[in-house]
């Protein structure tokens, strides 16, 4: 178990964005998250109190979270002092990137030394098996987007709030590492053996009470040439019946890829139901969720509005206007 609270660790992050991970902690489990520490440089804010390792030691935290999700996912050479001073410090360290700590020499030395721990929370811990395609008991809804990082996770996550507050059966099924180091449990998808992938969703989803809902956390984009396998792996192994398109309207590439515009709400419809109807034919697509925190509350308005009407499904943005109508298009599903 990774020991809690937090320091979480924004490094040299370019923007925002490149902090999901840290977003995501701090917005869904505030209770762990102490304080923030950024280099020089530092992009992103969340708002927590800036800390040196020192001050964070004496907040009471306990684990130094790298809470940054950047391209190819990799440790900084610029970000190892920091690191290594944290362990020196009395911090374990927990990281959900593809280089693994458990690969980086002089981390695993002085975290032998000092006694502390180093989690790589993006590594399979069971083998999971090929996908069967077989139907399962209880329900299921997978947010697909348009690109990667548009608001799947926290859509899944608003939900799931919802329901609960509801006293409806749900359950958040975490797939990539942000999820992870929410809840605490899920399955690492985009470092799992690609052939397993499917696999991997369908164990994370077993069979459950007919009225039980799993929210799948979304990944990557089916349009995205960088991460659509990953997607289509939720997809497929997921078996959805109700499907929650995401996307950000202000963005004029895709992320990560300046060549590539990104699809329309209704390309994203009509591919994701394509293939989502190859293994759950009476699957839906029930609304519409969108990031706008880049307009204003007017401009918002007036953009939900548009797309409501001209796609015929509940749009939201679940941050500014919550979940619950949502939620109210699955129960509509019975």
């Amino acid at each position: 178990m990774i020991k809690t609270p937090y320091l979480l660790f924004l490094g040299d992050a370019p923007d925002q964005l490149a902090a999901k991970v840290a977003q995501g902690i701090k917005d869904w489990r505030p209770e762990f998250a102490v304080g923030q520490f950024r280099m020089d440089g530092c992009k992103a804010d969340m708002g927590l109190t800036d800390m040196t390792l020192d001050e964070a030691k004496a907040a009471g935290a306990r684990t130094l979270v790298i809470g940054v999700a950047n391209r190819g996912g990799v440790i900084s050479p610029a970000w190892r002092h920091v690191l290594a001073e944290a362990l020196l410090k009395g911090f374990d360290l927990a990281s959900g990137l593809h280089n693994l700590l458990a690969d980086e020499p002089e981390l695993v030395e002085i975290a032998k030394a000092e006694g502390r721990e180093l989690h790589d929370v993006r590594v399979p811990e069971i083998d999971y098996p090929i996908a069967n395609g077989r139907k399962r008991t209880g329900k299921r809804c997978l947010a697909v987007g348009t690109d990667c990082s548009v608001g799947k996770m926290y859509t899944a996550l608003a939900m799931d709030a919802e329901m609960q507050k509801r006293g409806m059966k749900s359950t958040f099924r975490a797939t990539g590492q942000t999820g992870i180091l929410i809840t605490g449990d899920g399955v690492p998808l985009d470092a799992v053996i690609a052939d397993f992938m499917a696999g991997a969703v369908e164990w994370l989803t077993p069979d459950n009470d007919a009225d039980h809902w799993d929210l799948i956390e979304g990944q990557g984009s089916l349009f995205h040439a960088s991460f659509s396998g990953v997607t289509l792996a939720l997809v497929h192994g997921g078996q959805p019946d109700a499907l929650i398109l995401c996307h950000e309207p202000t963005r004029d590439h895709m992320r990560g890829l300046p060549d590539y515009t990104l699809p329309s709400l209704e390309e994203l419809r009509d591919v994701a139901m394509l293939l989502a109807k190859r293994v759950n034919p009476d699957v839906q697509v029930v609304g519409i969720s969108v990031n706008t925190q880049h307009m204003s509350d007017a401009e918002s308005a007036a953009y939900l509005a548009e797309v409501e009407a001209r796609m015929g499904l509940p749009t939201v943005d679940p941050f500014r206007n919550g979940s619950g109508r949502l939620v109210d298009a699955l129960s509509a599903l019975g």
